[in-house]
């Protein structure tokens, strides 16, 4: 699988990496968790990235893979150790919570810490980041970053404290390709691409009744040729296309079924869209997006 610099850290990523948050929210056995992290890690995948806040999520990973960890790069994020909607940016709980994620992921270090989704203003008053430069001095993550959209995410951009931005990018979600992307590769951070795929909502021929409406009313609106194709090329038509953006450098994509990572890296053997393809997705968005269209959270 191809490997990528992550901006000016010392980590070469591949292309594709695992998100934590179904086997935590969808309750996957721990028996299905280790088959799927382990098949990942054998078809060459070298990131996770999970969060306190995705159940036991970490717990799931720990128990998997902890006797692997040199394999792979281990990414968490932190402020909502009480459960997500639930926020603490005060330093000391978001270092317990560092604490507490070595615990349950089963290891001494990490090699990413971010702040998870927290606004603008908590990026300005200073002491959230604050924390995490103090993990990182403690030698408890190797570096730090942000997750997030929209200003709070140029914020931290422009704020020069970051090694990592981890943003939504894909084919229903391109608010940061123009207004955020061109100043983290100015500052060469490290671009991490999250639901690079829009949760493949196109497959769903009704409305859904979560949080994946968005880009399910979006994706109607776009009307884009791709989404006629079977579902397998249509996805790989999609990761493609996060993937081809300029500065992104890994797309974290969820799953709990263990034969899904062959098949996505098999999906990107193709390489990067064609120019003429990718930018018709890009005319497409310029002529049909909306000004409330901002990067999901």
């Amino acid at each position: 699988m191809e490997r990528r610099r992550l901006g000016r850290t010392d980590m070469e990523v591949t292309a594709l990496g695992f998100g934590g948050s179904e086997i935590g929210y969808e309750g996957v056995s721990q028996s299905t968790a280790t088959r799927l992290l382990n098949a990942a890690l054998d078809a060459g995948l070298n990131v996770i990235d999970t969060a306190e806040c995705y159940a036991d999520s970490e717990t799931l990973i720990g128990r998997a893979v902890s006797g692997r960890r040199r394999e792979f790069h281990l990414f968490t994020k932190v402020g909502h150790a009480g459960g997500w909607g639930r926020d603490d940016w005060r330093p000391p709980a978001i270092l317990k919570s560092i604490e507490r994620s070595l615990e349950r992921l089963r290891t001494d270090a990490l090699d990413l810490v971010q702040l998870h989704s927290c606004s603008e203003g908590v990026l300005r008053k200073g002491d959230a980041i604050a924390a995490l430069e103090a993990a990182k001095q403690r030698g408890l993550t190797r570096y730090i970053g942000y997750s997030g959209d929209g200003a709070a995410a140029r914020h931290a951009v422009e704020s020069g404290r970051f090694d990592t931005l981890q943003i939504s990018v894909s084919v229903a979600d391109q608010e940061a390709i123009e207004a955020v992307l061109p100043a983290a590769r100015q500052r060469q951070l490290g671009v991490i691409a999250k639901r690079p795929v829009a949760n493949a909502v196109w497959a769903s021929s009704r409305r859904p009744g979560s949080y994946y409406v968005d880009y399910w009313e979006r994706l109607r609106a776009l009307d884009y040729d791709f989404l006629g194709r079977p579902m397998d090329e249509a996805v790989a038509v999609a990761l493609r296309f996060t993937l081809s953006v300029p500065g992104v450098h890994t797309a974290i994509v969820g799953t709990t079924k263990p034969a899904r990572w062959r098949q996505n890296a098999e999906r990107l053997a193709a390489g990067p869209l064609p120019a003429a393809e990718f930018e018709a997705i890009r005319t497409r968005w310029r002529e049909r997006a909306k000004r409330g269209w901002t990067g999901q959270t």
